[in-house]
């Protein structure tokens, strides 16, 4: 029926889950990046699969109400703002729809409208927007490589490739990023430095890493270098120095052939080895390689709502699997009892330490390990033992590096008891979501509320039903836009137990 290459006239009446404009012809569906809902668009076949095809935007014929002019020129090379043509009341229209669509989809939750909602007990919230939707970004990483005329450039890779588009410029971002690359560029033209070639592993400067203290105006700049020093680097700290709030300088030594950014060695050359930044309350210490949200404004709204979903008095026992550098937890521990949080990088626990001691917290202990591991097996060695004593191995020995120091009082107080049946346990898993033996430990620990934190409303979704059948029921649904000009959408949800 139909061919590659054949042009089609479509009018695009959804779009999917990466963005892609989604229009019908002949009762087949056509998905068409840069296609906004509302368009009536000229498009050229592409490919062709049994139910569905995709296809190149020619030409926008109507332009949908709901198209806007995008702020960055490069926005269509670039792939980073997928939906930027989208208007932001029609992003988060169509983010907090795809919420409810996997919600229902996938997990079988009434929730196509907040009627259906009420009827199975459950709040569904209005998606959290921002008031000012771009220059949110407290975090960049910029390559560095050459044109084909052997001039130094520097941007963002084009979507699934490995091309620099050269834009210093980024609407997301902060306008000291456009700075600092100038200050790089420039050092590298007056002392020849080269940029690193992918196809060949030679030159020296890979990646520059810029990240920023909303509330501190502090900077870190951190050069991921192929090599362990560059050359006249005095000249360039010397440069960078003079910048307003500049507080750490560093290079991560990354000599792979790999697609990974940063290097697992960090030398600093100026200023300390971090930044700090609040949320709320709470300071937070960042290294050049620690975890930290990128949207500092929306991600107080997100970590508010799972406070308050927790419902804490100062008298629970909460557990908070995939912790980071502590970020939910020490939110957490400033009503809870006790927050324990597990965390398989261990770097990001170091950060979390020290986070805790940064802010005088010793309510909060810290375990390295992944959580599908660290909770099942606390689980199953202290109902051996009937909860009589703390088992030896991987929680004590955790529980010897916690933010107090004191092991005893685990063995007196009876807070192991505690910790088998916590009130509370908030998960933030990264997109692939929560294995299922750690969903299964939940289960047997019967906490009173499940508070969780996720960053893809699928795998969302597919963890909500295991828990909901295992004896939950979904009470509340928070989305959140994290990422406005792009697909992504952060949600926080309540389960109570039945």
């Amino acid at each position: 029926m139909f061919q590659k290459n054949m042009e089609l006239e479509l009018l695009i009446e959804d779009m999917g889950v990466d963005g892609a404009g989604i229009g019908k012809a002949r009762g087949v569906a056509f998905f068409v990046k840069d296609a906004v809902i509302g368009d009536k668009v000229l498009i050229k076949v592409m490919k062709m699969k049994k139910r569905y095809g995709f296809g190149k935007l020619l030409k926008v014929l109507e332009p949908s109400p709901y198209r806007v002019q995008p702020l960055c020129e490069f926005y269509r090379q670039c792939g980073g703002c997928q939906i930027q043509a989208l208007s932001y009341a029609q992003q988060l229209k169509y983010k907090e729809k795809k919420v409810r669509d996997n919600l229902q989809r996938i997990g079988g939750f009434s929730v196509s409208d907040n009627t259906e909602c009420e009827k199975q007990g459950i709040l569904f919230h209005p998606i959290i927007g921002m008031e000012e939707p771009f220059f949110y970004r407290n975090k960049a990483q910029f390559p560095i490589g050459t044109d084909k005329d052997g001039k130094i450039v520097t941007g963002f890779y084009a979507a699934r490739s490995h091309h620099i588009i050269p834009n210093r410029k980024c609407c997301l971002g902060i306008d000291i990023n456009e700075t600092v690359l100038d200050i790089v560029i420039s050092f590298m033209e007056d002392y020849h430095i080269a940029a690193y070639d992918e196809s060949t592993g030679k030159g020296l400067l890979r990646h520059v890493l810029v990240r920023f203290g909303f509330t501190t105006k502090q900077i870190m700049v951190c050069l991921v270098v192929n090599g362990r020093r560059i050359p006249h680097a005095e000249k360039l700290v010397e440069r960078l120095a003079e910048l307003p709030g500049m507080t750490s300088i560093a290079l991560s030594v990354n000599e792979k052939n790999t697609n990974v950014i940063m290097g697992e060695e960090i030398i600093y050359l100026w200023g300390q080895g971090y930044i700090t930044d609040t949320i709320g309350d709470i300071k937070y210490q960042i290294s050049p390689l620690s975890f930290f949200q990128v949207n500092p404004i929306q991600t107080k709204k997100l970590y508010e709502t799972a406070l308050s979903y927790a419902g804490l008095t100062g008298t629970e026992t909460v557990w908070d699997l995939y912790c980071g550098i502590g970020t939910i937890s020490l939110f957490l521990a400033q009503r809870a009892k006790h927050v324990y949080g597990v965390e398989i990088v261990e770097a990001a626990i170091a950060d979390a330490r020290k986070n805790a001691r940064l802010n005088a917290m010793e309510n909060v202990t810290f375990f390295v390990g992944k959580a599908e591991e660290v909770l099942p097996d606390f689980y199953e060695k202290h109902m051996q033992e009937n909860v009589k004593e703390p088992c030896p191995g991987i929680f004590v020995e955790a529980a010897r590096e916690s933010v107090a120091g004191e092991t005893e009082k685990y063995k007196t107080n009876g807070q192991s008891a505690n910790m088998l049946h916590p009130d509370v346990i908030v998960v933030d898993p990264p997109r692939k979501g929560c294995d299922e033996k750690c969903l299964e430990t939940i289960l047997k620990m019967q906490p009173e509320r499940v508070v969780y934190v996720s960053c893809d409303p699928a795998t969302l979704a597919r963890d909500l039903k295991y828990l909901c059948e295992g004896g939950y029921e979904l009470r509340e649904v928070q989305p959140v836009d994290m990422f406005p000009q792009g697909v992504h959408v952060e949600t926080c949800v309540l389960l109570g137990r039945k």
